[in-house]
């Protein structure tokens, strides 16, 4: 049986669940839904991820002895009685992963009961904020390195437990490779690193470390040659490891420059099969940069597990339904519109994306348009995952396919609007 998971909430929800158990508001059928308002920094879209890991957190979704000896000061013996007996028994609907969302996309429509449903605003949206997060930076960098390999590599410079997360997400938007093993025991991403500048320091020489690397590692290893000179770093490669080096790793300096050194570099010492790798601070943006040079593999590290500077997707959790009836807030800055709400997203013949049109579930649906395609999916059923949703691999090819579907605009790294609009449709 996996970990329990009902600790990994904020106090104020398990008190609004005591109240509700106390008023007699906790058996009210709620919808909530999770949504984004706007999209981090001018982004163009944003990527769903993280929705098979946020359904087994809440198939988790429970109370221990221990868990509930903690509540004990926090909690009434009724309330605390009622957790002892808690799993999540509604229905979740929401976007698949890999699918695209915009502002206002109702990413997840969970329903229950009050009880069943607000305990699991701070689960869901810690796990959502998060993947959405990585995935969409890590989209950006895929469309960026234009068909050439990235490695994730941000483990050192994030918590352990989402530096796992981090990669199972960028592996989702498009990069090849982690250096996190666990991550690929996993998730059964495939895995990749051979050394440091720690491992030539060791050494007397560069050529002594390399070719303990070559004869542990094979001809087929990176060597990483900048730890002193990069164009000695070169030569020393080669030589150690002949013209069939498999690779080298520049992880410094004028990344473009060095880049197109090297190649030449390598090409005249025969290595004309050698792959140049670079990592070093990258992100987006100086990957686009590089996209004119001779690089084969980027390696990136704190910017993808940071999203790029943006390490949150601002989702929110709320409160759209009580007993059928469409609920809202009028809050300045905060509206919400009330109602549990489906997606279509329209499309021109050419398969373009061109809108996505919000509807209540409730109410009357937009008419139809060639090209229309609904987003939303049954992800849970009366508290059980539902079957069929996918893997890992398929999330992958839902998003590539979905990017085709893109504006071209829709692809700019640039601040600027979303790639399609968002209206909500109301039915006269």
């Amino acid at each position: 049986m996996s970990e329990p998971t009902g600790l990994l909430t904020d106090q104020y929800e398990l008190t609004m669940l005591q109240a509700a158990l106390a008023d007699g508001t906790a058996d009210r059928v709620c919808t909530f839904e999770v949504f984004a308002r706007r999209l981090p920094g001018g982004r163009r879209y944003g990527v769903v991820a993280g929705i098979e890991r946020a359904l087994e957190a809440v198939a988790d979704f429970r109370f221990d002895d221990a868990a509930l000896r903690h509540l004990e000061p926090v909690l009434d013996r009724r309330t605390l009685d009622h957790l002892a007996r808690f799993s999540f028994d509604g229905d979740i609907d929401g976007y698949p992963e890999g699918e695209l969302y915009f502002p206002g996309s109702p990413v997840l429509s969970v329903t229950g009961t009050f009880a069943s449903t607000v305990v699991l605003e701070t689960l869901l949206l810690s796990i959502l904020n998060h993947d959405c997060a990585i995935a969409t930076a890590a989209a950006r960098m895929a469309s960026a390195a234009h068909g050439r390999p990235l490695i994730e590599m941000g483990s050192r410079r994030t918590h352990e437990a989402a530096a796992v997360a981090a990669a199972r997400a960028a592996y989702l938007a498009g990069f090849a490779a982690t250096s996190n093993l666990k991550a690929g025991q996993r998730y059964g991403i495939p895995t990749t690193g051979t050394s440091a500048h720690a491992f030539t320091l060791l050494h007397k020489t560069e050529a002594q470390a390399f070719a303990s690397q070559v004869a542990a590692l094979g001809a087929g290893t990176t060597l990483l040659v900048d730890t002193y000179d990069i164009t000695a770093g070169i030569a020393t490669a080669v030589r150690v490891a002949g013209p069939g080096l498999g690779a080298i790793r520049i992880d410094s300096g004028d990344l473009g420059v060095l880049a197109r050194a090297a190649r030449e570099q390598l090409d005249s010492l025969g290595a004309t099969g050698t792959r140049i790798v670079l990592s070093g601070d990258l992100d987006e943006h100086a990957i686009a940069a590089l996209r004119g040079d001779p690089v084969d593999v980027f390696g990136v590290g704190t910017s993808v597990v940071t999203g790029s500077g943006y390490p949150t997707a601002n989702m929110v959790y709320k409160l759209v339904e009580v007993d059928g009836q469409p609920v809202a807030k009028r809050s300045p800055q905060k509206q919400t519109t009330g109602g549990r709400k489906s997606v279509l997203r329209r499309h021109r013949a050419s398969g373009t994306a061109t809108e996505e049109v919000v509807h209540r579930v409730s109410g009357k649906l937009p008419p139809a348009a060639p090209g229309d395609r609904t987003i939303p999916v049954a992800l849970m059923r009366s508290g059980q995952v539902v079957q069929g949703l996918g893997t890992l691999a398929d999330a992958r090819e839902r998003l590539a396919a979905a990017l085709i579907t893109l504006p071209w605009e829709g692809l700019s790294l640039a601040k600027g609007d979303p790639a399609i609009p968002t209206t909500m449709y109301a039915a006269e």
